[in-house]
């Protein structure tokens, strides 16, 4: 049984930083893609960055990079998300995902396409 946990969330000023941390079981981690998405009140979740737990190739969106880092331990399982300079635009519930396959971890980027989720962490960036 695949099983994802979220933490490291919570209430930051602007400028500041979180790590979130997703445990993840249950998985032939080398055949997976992990991925974080985040959902703002009243819009679509979305998604923010991916990795892939056999290497380093990773892929983040636009918005975020060079503030966000994405990063996997293999062993303890458990893949992170580093957030720096952090916006109000950043609050969100963030989810981890994952989904088993061999495409870059860049390739799927649609919640739908995403078959396991955590149940979220929220995030808040006060201005």
């Amino acid at each position: 049984q695949v099983q994802l946990v979220e933490s490291g969330g919570g209430l930051v000023q602007t400028g500041g930083s979180l790590r979130l941390s997703c445990a993840a079981s249950g998985l032939t981690f080398s055949a997976y893609v992990m991925a974080w998405f985040r959902q703002a009140p009243g819009k679509e979740r979305e998604f923010v960055a991916a990795i892939r737990w056999s290497g380093s190739n990773t892929h983040l969106v636009d918005s975020v990079k060079g503030r966000f880092t994405i990063s996997g331990d293999n062993a303890k399982s458990t893949v992170y998300l580093q957030m720096n300079s952090l916006k109000p635009e950043d609050t969100a519930v963030y989810y981890c995902a994952a989904r088993q396959t061999a495409r870059p971890p860049g390739y799927y980027r649609q919640a739908r396409d995403y078959g396991y989720w955590g149940q979220g962490t929220q995030v808040t960036v006060s201005s």
